[in-house]
Parts: structure tokens; C-alpha cells; sequence
């Protein structure tokens, strides 16, 4: 009896697995050459034929989009949030946790930095204003999960806080955007940013709820 010495075939994949293989595959070609990339680019780093692509997604525009979604899923964030040690002080916990979200938005930053000579970071995910009702909850969505997961990480310590964890997860959050953003040459890192946010301005002050300066 002879052998089949043929090429065996990958096992088939359902359609969403093949969509965020597709994405997975874009999505660092998308950072390195933005909008230019091309449709038959992407389909070599996936492994596929290019009319694939076309199967799973309408046009370009569409796989860009995706691309964007994906960036701006907060999913592994949390999970890496949510992985910290509660077993170490609160300053060791926060500066992980500014480690991680500073990954998450330097992410979002590429792909919607390659993307926005063509105004595809801002493309909605549907038309009219349910499509731009959904692009802001997802925008929210990004920020609420990982909010909630330093809140978690701040409440082990909420009887020495002076706010809430709620509300000091905002207000840590909103500091690691506004420094992600600054334009100087020397960036707060994230113990710094992480001391500063615990112990404010002033020299010598304490962290303790109720003192003076």
C-alpha cells in the first residue's frame, strides 16, 4: 500500500478564530507601516491566501478597524492586574500595576498613532449614532475594567486612604494617561509617578489620613 506523501492541511478553524488570527497577525504590521500596510502583507505573516482575508472581512478599512478594537480590549490588562500579589505594599503593587496599564496604553498609542493619518482610529463601528454609541462604550469599557482592578488593588489599604479605592483608581489612572502624554524629556517612571501619587507635592508630608502639613 503506498503512502500519501501529499501536504497534510490545518485543522479548520470557525470564523472567529480566524478573524483574531487575522488581527493577531495585522496588528504589528499595522504599527510598523500604518494604513499603508498591505491586504497580501498581512496575508503572509498569518500563513494564508489573501482572498482568506476578504472572507472574513468586508475590505481594509475593516480589518483596520478590528485592529484598532483589538488594541483597545482591556482583557489581558486585567488579567495581569488582577495577577498582582495583594501579599506585597501598596507602593510595590502600584508600581506594577503602572507598568502594566503604561504597556496597554503604549499599545493603544502605536496602532491608533499608524492609523490616524486616515482617520481610521476614529472610524465607528457601524454607521449613524448607534455606531458611535458603540465606539464610545468600548472606549469606557477600556478604562472601566482596569479601573476596577486597581481599585481591588488599593482596597486591602482603605482604611489608611483618604479617598475611596474608586475614586483613587481614577485619579492613578488619569495620572499615568496625562504622563503617558507629557511631552518632556524626562518622564515621570512609575515609581516615581507611584510615590508622588501617594505622598503628594510636599516634602515630608504624610500619607496618613487626617494629618497636617
Amino acid at each position: 500500500m503506498g503512502e500519501t506523501t501529499g501536504r497534510r492541511r490545518a485543522p479548520a478553524m470557525d470564523p472567529e478564530q480566524r478573524r483574531a488570527m487575522i488581527v493577531s497577525a495585522a496588528l504589528p504590521l499595522v504599527v510598523e507601516y500604518g494604513p499603508l500596510v498591505t491586504t497580501a502583507k498581512i496575508a503572509r505573516a498569518a500563513g494564508i491566501g489573501e482572498g482568506t482575508i476578504f472572507r472574513v472581512f468586508t475590505d481594509k478599512e475593516a480589518l483596520l478597524a478590528a485592529c484598532m478594537d483589538e488594541a483597545l480590549r482591556p482583557d489581558d490588562t486585567v488579567a495581569h492586574l488582577e495577577g498582582i500579589s495583594l501579599d506585597q505594599p501598596l507602593a510595590a503593587r502600584l508600581t506594577e500595576a503602572a507598568e502594566v496599564l503604561r504597556g496597554y496604553m503604549n499599545r493603544i498609542g502605536d496602532v491608533a498613532g499608524a492609523l490616524a493619518s486616515l482617520g481610521k482610529a476614529t472610524r465607528p463601528p457601524g454607521p449613524g449614532a448607534k455606531g458611535m454609541e458603540e465606539g464610545q462604550r468600548q472606549r469606557e469599557a477600556g478604562l472601566a475594567a482596569p479601573r476596577a482592578a486597581l481599585a481591588a488593588l488599593l482596597e486591602p489599604d482603605r482604611e489608611v486612604l483618604r479617598l475611596a479605592p474608586e475614586r483613587l483608581a481614577e485619579i492613578f489612572q488619569l495620572m499615568l494617561m496625562s504622563a503617558g502624554r507629557s511631552p518632556s524629556p524626562e518622564p515621570l517612571g512609575d515609581a516615581e509617578l507611584v510615590d508622588l501619587f501617594l505622598h503628594g507635592a510636599l516634602a515630608g508630608q504624610s500619607a496618613e489620613p487626617g494629618a497636617e502639613g
